[in-house]
C-alpha cells in the first residue's frame, strides 16, 4: 500500500495558537510522523489577551504531559475559580459565575429548581452559599481536590489566569525540545498549485521556502492563508455582539492575589481585571459606535488596582468566525479562524478544540472533501453555542443608563438564544444542547444572576415538601461553608507550591 500520510505540516504564526498546535502535535503525532515546522517572526507582536482560561485547559497541559505546577510558575500565574460579574444586569449589583455546580441534584432533579422554588417564595439565601468556588472566592481561598469522599472538596473545579507571552514561550520550549523546528522570518508570498488551489509552499524575507503538505493558519487576524490567499469570507456578528475595539493595560499587583476573574460593565462595554502573580492585566471591551477612544482610556486608568505599568494599546476586531475554519490544506486555529470577545475566556479554549478536532479528524495527503466538511460543521456549531451564551450576557439586562444598554436590551436575538431564555423565563429551566461547552449551570448563573424572574419553577421540585427543600439547602449551605473555611488562602497556596 502506498503511503499516503501527511509527512509535512507547517504552522504559520507562534503566541498562543501557534505553539500550543506545535506541542499538541509533537505529543499525539510525534515529528517521526511527520516534520512540524513552524515559522514566526520576532518583529510581529501577538495580541495576548487570551490571559483568562476555563477548567478544560487542564485536559489539555496534562495531554502534553506538562506538570501544573511548573506551568504556574513559568507563566507567574493564579488559579481562577468563576468569574465576578458587576453592573451587567443593572448597576451596583454583582454576581459571581462559578465553575462546577450549585449543591447537588436531589430526587433526579436539578438543584436549580428547589432553590429557585424557595426562593419565589422568599425563603431561599443567595444561590452563591450552595457553590464552594464562589464562596471560596469571596474569602480568597484555594486549593485543589483531595480524596475527601462525598465532600465538595473532592470536586473543585478550576482554571487559570497566565501571562500569555509567557505561556507561548513556555510551549515553545517544550515542543522545540519535542522536535518541532522554529523558523525565523515573515512570509512575504504564498505558493498555490496551479490545479486546485492548494497551498504548496510559503516564502520567507530571506527567499527560503517552506513545503508543506498541511499548513495551519495561526497568523492573527490577518488570516494570511486562509482569507489574504485562499479568501475564505467572513460571518460577522457585529449586530448581536456590536463591541469592536479593547483597550488593554497592566497595572502594579495587590498584596492579596483573588482567585477569580471580574468583569465589570461600562458605559460602552465592560472591563476586566486579571490578576497574575506579577501584575494585574486589564482591559476595556467597548464599541466605538458609543464611545470615543479617549473617553475608553480615561475611565480605564481611572478604574485600577495600581499604578498602569504601560500605555494602553488598542485592539480592533470584528466578532464572527470564517465561513471555513479548514480550507483545501488549510486549517485555521485562533484569531485567524475568527473573534468573540474574551468574556467567558473562550478564546484559549477554541484553540484547544480546534487542535482537538483536527488530530481527531487529521487527513491524509488527499484532503477527502467529507472531513474538511465534518471539521467545518462541528467547528461552526460550537462557536455559534458559545455566541449564543455571550449574546445572553448584554441581552438580559435592565440597564438603561446608556445608549448602548439600550441597544443591547432591545436587539432581536438569534433564534435558538430565544427559545432557551423563553424556557428559562416560564420555569427556570436551563439546558445543555449537544456538546455545547456551557452547561446549565452556567446558564442558570448568568439567567439569575442578571435578574431574569422566571414565572413559576420545575414542578417536579414538589417532590419535596417546603420543609424538607429548607433543610437540604440549609445543609448543603453548611457544608460548602466548612469545607471553605478548610481550604488554604490563595496566596498561600501559591507561595508553598508555585511562587513564580
Amino acid at each position: 500500500m502506498n503511503d499516503n500520510r501527511i509527512k509535512r505540516i507547517a504552522i504559520i504564526g507562534g503566541g498562543t495558537a501557534g505553539w500550543m498546535t506545535a506541542a499538541a502535535f509533537a505529543k499525539v503525532l510525534g515529528v517521526n510522523y511527520a516534520s512540524i515546522t513552524l515559522v514566526e517572526s520576532d518583529s510581529i507582536g501577538t495580541v495576548g489577551v487570551g490571559e483568562a482560561t476555563i477548567p478544560q485547559i487542564n485536559i489539555f497541559n496534562r495531554m502534553i504531559g506538562i506538570a501544573e505546577d511548573d506551568f504556574v510558575r513559568r507563566t507567574k500565574g493564579s488559579f481562577k475559580l468563576g468569574i465576578e460579574f458587576v453592573n451587567w444586569g443593572k448597576l451596583n449589583h454583582r454576581y459571581f459565575h462559578p465553575f462546577g455546580s450549585y449543591g447537588i441534584n436531589m430526587e433526579g432533579v436539578s438543584f436549580h429548581a428547589f432553590w429557585l422554588r424557595l426562593h419565589q417564595m422568599g425563603l431561599s439565601p443567595d444561590i452563591n452559599d450552595y457553590s464552594l468556588q464562589s464562596v471560596a472566592a469571596q474569602r480568597g481561598k484555594f486549593m485543589r481536590p483531595i480524596d475527601a469522599g462525598n465532600s465538595p472538596l473532592a470536586e473543585i473545579a478550576y482554571a487559570f489566569h497566565f501571562d500569555a507571552g509567557l505561556y507561548a514561550l513556555f510551549l515553545r520550549e517544550h515542543s522545540e525540545a519535542r522536535g518541532v523546528v522554529r523558523r525565523e522570518g515573515k512570509v512575504v508570498q504564498v505558493h498555490q498549485r496551479s490545479e486546485d488551489g492548494f497551498i504548496e509552499s510559503v516564502q520567507l524575507e530571506d527567499g527560503s521556502l517552506i513545503e508543506a503538505d498541511l499548513f495551519i493558519d495561526c497568523s492573527g487576524f490577518q488570516g494570511l492563508l486562509i482569507e489574504q490567499t485562499l479568501k475564505t469570507g467572513f460571518h460577522d456578528w457585529s449586530k448581536w455582539l456590536p463591541c469592536n475595539r479593547a483597550m488593554a493595560v497592566p497595572c502594579a499587583n495587590i498584596p492579596n492575589i483573588t482567585p477569580f476573574t471580574r468583569s465589570t460593565a461600562r458605559a460602552a462595554g465592560w472591563q476586566w481585571r486579571i490578576p497574575l502573580q506579577h501584575r494585574i492585566g486589564n482591559g476595556y471591551v467597548y464599541c466605538s459606535d458609543f464611545i470615543s477612544d479617549d473617553e475608553v482610556a480615561d475611565t480605564l486608568l481611572a478604574n485600577l488596582d495600581g499604578e498602569a505599568l504601560a500605555d494602553p494599546r488598542i485592539i480592533k476586531f470584528t466578532t464572527g468566525h470564517r465561513k471555513k475554519y479548514w480550507d483545501k490544506n488549510v486549517v485555521a486555529i485562533g484569531l485567524s479562524s475568527g473573534f468573540m470577545e474574551p468574556l467567558e475566556s473562550t478564546s484559549i479554549w477554541m484553540i484547544q478544540n480546534g487542535i482537538s478536532r483536527l488530530l481527531a479528524n487529521f487527513p491524509d495527503r488527499d484532503f477527502a472533501p467529507v472531513d474538511r466538511d465534518l471539521y467545518n460543521r462541528y467547528m461552526i456549531k460550537e462557536t455559534e453555542y458559545i455566541r449564543d451564551f455571550l449574546i445572553a450576557h448584554y441581552k438580559i439586562t435592565s440597564r438603561d443608563d446608556s445608549p448602548f444598554w439600550d441597544y443591547c436590551r432591545n436587539m432581536a436575538v438569534p433564534d435558538r438564544l430565544e427559545e432557551k431564555l423563553g424556557v428559562f423565563a416560564n420555569s427556570g429551566r436551563t439546558f445543555r444542547e449537544d456538546e455545547e461547552l456551557f452547561n446549565d449551570t452556567s446558564w442558570f448563573a448568568v439567567a439569575a444572576g442578571q435578574g431574569m424572574q422566571p414565572r413559576t419553577y420545575d414542578p417536579v421540585a414538589n417532590v419535596l415538601s417546603v420543609e424538607q427543600t429548607k433543610k437540604r439547602l440549609a445543609e448543603v449551605k453548611t457544608i460548602v461553608s466548612e469545607a471553605a473555611d478548610y481550604m488554604p488562602t490563595h496566596n498561600d497556596f501559591i507561595r508553598r507550591n508555585c511562587a513564580a
